[in-house]
């Protein structure tokens, strides 16, 4: 089963400079990366930038579209407003489908703030209690979703190319 995992830091670098400990827990064989990435958001920036970084080693599970989505939905479709209203509801039943549902956004989109920055890992087989301890001792607060297989397979086919 794969985890959607977001991790914020009260820092807007926090998540760059996670990246380091994430992969020593993956060369450890304490968590196995699917796909990742981080979102930023400079104070006094009026929002936030992202970067996708795939599994760490290489192309990631889901990519850019699913990415641009998630982070589309939560950061940026909120200033567009009722502009694409109907559309935005369709594609976010789709990601609520898959395990990511309003109350998720609404938590990354409330705890993700000028100066700030998050680190979104989807992964598997993780060690939970030694990488959570791990996190903890960088100061980061998480959010976390847990996927089913049927929604990691209907991410994967809606998202991949």
């Amino acid at each position: 089963m794969a985890t959607l995992t977001v991790w914020k830091f009260d820092t807007s670098d926090g998540a760059r400079n996670a990246l380091d400990l994430l992969q020593k827990l993956q060369d450890q064989q304490l968590i196995t990366i699917r796909d990742t990435a981080y979102v930023y958001w400079e104070e006094g920036a009026k929002r936030p930038k992202t970067k996708e970084l795939g599994k760490l080693t290489g192309a990631g599970t889901l990519g850019g579209a699913f990415w641009g989505l998630l982070f589309g939905l939560i950061f940026f479709i909120p200033v567009l407003g009722a502009v694409i209203g109907a559309g935005i509801g369709a594609l976010s039943g789709s990601l609520s489908r898959a395990g990511i549902d309003d109350n998720f956004v609404q938590d990354v989109r409330e705890s993700v703030t000028p100066g700030t920055s998050a680190l979104f890992v989807m992964s598997e087989n993780a060690v939970v209690d030694r990488v959570a301890d791990q996190f903890k001792q960088t100061g980061a607060s998480l959010i976390t979703t847990n996927l089913s297989a049927d929604q990691e397979k209907l991410l994967k086919e809606t998202f991949t190319s």
